[in-house]
């Protein structure tokens, strides 16, 4: 049995560190944005997340997925794209995401030290950071990872967003709820399945886009939280 899988078990995570913020320059043109690193100690591995098109890196969801990563081995550096940092509502252009992904990957890797270093995002966050690694591989990066991924717009039935991962080099790992309509399973299960071995799909049965349960599931929201930073993190530690 490996270290990291002996650290999860045990439950050696207990005490966490508190959010540092952090400042990192995307380009010339937009400049700095800011970060929030959380480092639990003992930590195994680096997972730099993006966060959704509507909320930001403080949004109760990614605080809340920061920290049950923590309690695994996992730190998290979260990340605002520029529009948000404006306290600006439109998503900037593609390019713009990309590159502001790049930028945070670059980042994540000075505080990685020597640990496996991944990229992940929720929803468009996701999204973005897997264009980015499609046009040129992240630095340092050993697998993406994605909280729900926006296949298509909702009542669209389309995979068209997701031709790029085929030019993904790296693992990926699929998160997605049963209820999300960003992303028919039905189109998402094929998709995965091209894909090949390098691709893993974890469904949470009754899951919405954010992983929120109906109360008729018997499954309270923080319990699937839990459920997905294992899974999160075994992945992780596999690779």
């Amino acid at each position: 049995m490996s270290f990291t899988r002996k650290l999860i078990l045990s439950g050696d995570f207990s005490v966490v560190s508190q959010s540092k913020e952090i400042h990192f320059r995307v380009n010339d043109k937009v400049g700095e944005v800011s970060g929030l690193l959380l480092r639990p100690k003992g930590v195994a591995a680096l997972l730099v997340l993006a966060h959704g098109a509507g909320a930001g890196m403080r949004h109760k969801f990614m605080e809340a997925i920061a920290e049950k990563l923590a309690l695994v081995g996992v730190a998290t550096l979260r990340y605002q794209f520029p529009y948000m940092e404006k306290g600006i509502k439109r998503p900037d252009s593609e390019l713009v995401l990309t590159e502001t992904a790049r930028a945070a990957v670059s980042a994540g890797g000075k505080y990685a030290d020597d640990l496996p270093l991944f990229a992940a995002g929720k929803s468009m966050g996701g999204r973005m950071t897997s264009l980015a690694a499609a046009r040129e591989p992240l630095d340092g990066v050993r697998g993406l990872i994605f909280f729900g991924f926006p296949l298509h717009a909702a009542g669209k039935s389309s995979a068209d967003r997701g031709q790029h991962l085929f030019d993904v080099k790296v693992p990926m790992l699929f998160l997605q709820g049963s209820r999300d309509t960003l992303a028919d399973l039905k189109l998402l299960k094929p998709l995965c399945a091209r894909l090949g071995k390098r691709v893993d799909l974890f469904v949470i049965d009754g899951g919405d886009h954010s992983f929120h349960m109906l109360k008729s599931s018997g499954r309270s929201d923080d319990e699937v939280l839990d459920q997905v930073a294992k899974k999160t993190a075994a992945w992780m530690f596999k690779l």
